[in-house]
């Protein structure tokens, strides 16, 4: 069973930055591929960036040049820094933690951190 749990979000006017944290439990994380995921208000929840146990990662083509996610094995931590945020940025952001073990898939999500960007 792993554990996340996200914090840093909320309320930021236009063009101003955030960074999100998650904590994460578990004793392979080093291994883990993490991700932050958003769910605006109606929509589906979407992909934002990823990072893979390799450090490497994947952004949504709408965050590209404006996100940064980041880790540290040693603390356990996975990072998102939202600079440039935008109104359309508003959503929960989820901090989900992808893990391949002995050939199965396991999927783990945290409760969500609320940004609001106003304009």
């Amino acid at each position: 069973q792993v554990q996340l749990v996200e914090s840093g979000g909320g309320l930021v006017q236009s063009g101003g930055s955030l960074r999100l944290s998650c904590a994460a439990s578990g004793s392979s994380f080093s291994s883990y591929t993490m991700g932050w995921y958003r769910q605006a208000p109606g929509k589906q929840r979407e992909l934002v960036a990823e990072i893979t146990s390799g450090t490497s990662t994947n952004y949504a083509d709408s965050v590209k040049g404006r996100f940064t996610i980041s880790r540290d094995n040693a603390q356990k931590m996975v990072y998102l820094q939202m600079d440039s945020l935008q109104p359309e940025d508003t959503a929960v952001y989820y901090c989900n933690a992808d893990i391949l073990w002995r050939g199965l898939r396991y999927t783990y999500w945290g409760q969500g951190t609320q940004v609001t960007v106003s304009s």
